[in-house]
């Protein structure tokens, strides 16, 4: 009975009501069905003052020195940048004598020579940066079966991009309670799963800068990430510079464009085609 009268006063409703209660139904069923993501049980970065996010702003380049010098000291022991060379060093925040000194350090395995053999000479700038292992597998071993990721773009490939990885340098603390963490993992909240097997990478005075800058745990964050962010996007200035020039040509393009279009086209907008029907038979 109760279904009868319930199907009764439906069929009484407007067509909007029940078009309301249709898709009322079908958005619960919805949601109720939705698992629950992974990547909603994270903590979401926070929105970092970063100076090259501005319009028309460029990296900062003496925190990207401080970067290079942060992975060279800390990261480059177990992470990669394939796609960076010593001759990119020339193309930022170094001199061309810089860039050869820092990569004439780097032994990088070259050949074979007329013999067939392989040898080991000292780094040139068309070189790019030394790994820090010899394959994948080499890798896995000695971080107990983890991978650790190419830097190379970080930045681009993770949500949040520099505020995600800021935060994760920063962010690792003791787990809440009810938490358990394995041996050899550390809590994180801003990972996927709150764990990972990387150990905390910086810390006050983890390295000394050249600059004197003080190294606290945040600067040092900080200059790693825009170090991390140039890699990623090697043509940010030139892309400002592209867009200023864009800005300063338009306006004056712009009204010379607008007048030939009047002009060419003027025509073709005010002509008028009249059919007229003939009077007589046409002789073929």
């Amino acid at each position: 009975m109760n279904i009868k009268k319930t199907l009764s006063k439906f069929n009484n409703f407007s067509s909007k009501k029940k078009l309301f209660c249709v898709l009322f139904g079908f958005g619960f069923v919805g949601v109720s069905t939705i698992s629950l993501n992974a990547y909603e049980l994270i903590l979401h970065p926070p929105k970092q003052p970063w100076f090259f996010k501005g319009f028309l702003h460029v990296h900062d380049k003496q925190s990207v020195r401080r970067g290079f010098q942060v992975y060279q000291q800390v990261c480059a022991s177990c992470h990669s940048v394939k796609d960076y060379c010593f001759r990119h060093l020339n193309e930022t925040f170094c001199t061309s004598e810089e860039a050869k000194d820092i990569a004439a350090e780097a032994i990088v395995t070259d050949g074979p020579d007329n013999k067939g053999n392989m040898f080991t000479r000292p780094g040139k700038l068309f070189d790019a940066l030394p790994l820090p292992y010899a394959n994948d597998n080499a890798a896995k071993a000695a971080n107990n079966g983890a991978l650790p990721p190419d830097l190379s773009h970080i930045v681009l490939a993770r949500e949040g991009g520099e505020d995600y990885v800021f935060s994760l340098l920063t962010g690792y603390c003791d787990p809440p309670p009810g938490e358990e963490v394995d041996e050899g993992m550390y809590y994180n909240p801003y990972f996927v799963g709150g764990k990972l097997s990387m150990e905390p990478p910086l810390s006050d005075s983890r390295i000394e800068y050249d600059d004197g800058t003080v190294p606290s745990k945040s600067q040092l964050a900080k200059d790693v990430v825009t170090f991390l962010s140039y890699l990623g996007n090697r043509r940010h200035e030139d892309r400002n510079r592209m867009g200023l020039k864009f800005l300063l040509v338009t306006p004056l393009i712009l009204p010379m464009v607008f007048y030939i279009m009047k002009l060419k086209w003027s025509v073709l907008q005010t002509r008028k085609l009249i059919f007229v029907k003939p009077t007589k038979k046409p002789r073929y």
